[in-house]
């Protein structure tokens, strides 16, 4: 199978990570995975859910959304059709596990950090690159407390992100566009630190089953493309954070 591109079976797309596109927001980054846009922010503030309340701990929660023409055809705006869908629940609460498991939310205080990613343009693993985006806006927006003083030290303690790959005519691949992802055998999103720990496997079997030997090809295929990710991330918010 001959990738768009030319791509190699085990390499990226391209991907460009800009900081700071949103005045307003206390951290923000737009993040590019080949044909694949996502704006997110990071926004501050001074209360947590009830739950939460008089405990000293904070939170992080996400929000996500397509715009209408992320797609090859329209899409309905959610609060047109007044619910939101499954799929929008399931990856907004993807994002939000993703991030707190590497935030100290003691040192964070009693605060939440919401983070909106918005889907400009589709072509594959939004959800993933929505969480490798927002953990840039989340460093930056804690970096703004740590710098008003809100907060004595930097609750951050690792990097995170996020990879598909899949399993297409029998080949394990990196990072699925559309086309890949649509017609893969195995779908897989991986959710890794910076630490080398999984946060989360999503992995699904269309038609046929996958076996252990597939399973381990495909997360060590992933823990590459991370680690190439996490490695943009550090040269991103190399003024702010100094991680192992």
């Amino acid at each position: 199978m001959i990738r768009q591109g030319k791509r190699r079976p085990q390499a990226m797309r391209k991907v460009t990570i800009t900081p700071d596109v949103m005045k307003y927001a206390e951290g923000s980054c737009l993040i590019e995975v080949g044909n694949t846009r996502v704006v997110c922010t990071a926004s501050c503030e001074e209360k947590v859910p009830l739950f939460l309340r008089g405990k000293g701990s904070g939170w992080v929660t996400a929000e996500y959304g397509m715009l209408p023409r992320s797609c090859r055809t329209r899409i309905m705006r959610e609060a047109s059709a007044g619910k939101v869908s499954g799929r929008t629940q399931e990856i907004q609460r993807l994002i939000g596990r993703s991030l707190r498991a590497v935030v100290d939310m003691e040192r964070l205080g009693e605060r939440t950090i919401w983070i909106d990613c918005d889907v400009l343009q589709a072509d594959g693993g939004t959800r993933t690159a929505s969480i490798t985006g927002s953990f840039v806006a989340l460093a930056q927006a804690v970096h703004n407390l740590q710098k008003a003083g809100k907060i004595e030290t930097f609750p951050v303690r690792k990097l995170v992100a996020a990879v598909s790959v899949g399993m297409v005519q029998g080949i394990p691949m990196l990072d699925l566009d559309y086309e890949e992802d649509s017609g893969a055998e195995v779908d897989m999103n991986v959710v890794m630190t910076s630490g080398g720990e999984f946060v989360e496997l999503q992995g699904t079997a269309e038609k046929h089953p996958f076996t252990q030997k597939q399973l381990q090809a495909l997360t060590s295929l992933a823990k590459k493309g991370i680690v190439q990710l996490i490695k943009l991330q550090k040269k991103v918010l190399k003024d702010i954070i100094v991680l192992s």
